[in-house]
């Protein structure tokens, strides 16, 4: 069987690789059982470094207006030159949950 594709960078997430689900809508904004997508855990982190809960909610509650976001899409272009299960530390510290 083939292994799941990213839908933010687009490269395979092997079973090794490190993966958490994302809610599109966050939890602490009506989300919860709300629609999830799998993506990799550094994937995952900078979604969450770079936006706060109240934007999620409001305008990036979907995969093509997150790829959309600046940061987002220089950071995919970056990430989908590493290998599938590469991870590193996202640098800075996590948003507010606002």
């Amino acid at each position: 069987m083939d292994d799941p594709i990213c839908p933010l960078c687009n490269r395979p997430i092997p079973p090794q690789a490190k993966q958490s689900l994302h809610h599109l809508v966050p939890k602490l904004k009506g989300g919860k059982g709300g629609p999830v997508v799998l993506l990799h855990q550094i994937c995952h982190n900078e979604i969450h470094a770079t936006l706060t809960e109240a934007e999620l909610a409001r305008d990036f509650h979907t995969i093509e207006a997150l790829k959309a976001h600046p940061r987002l899409a220089k950071f995919i272009a970056w990430v989908a030159k590493r290998p599938p299960d590469f991870h590193s530390k996202t640098p800075g510290k996590r948003r507010n949950r606002r």
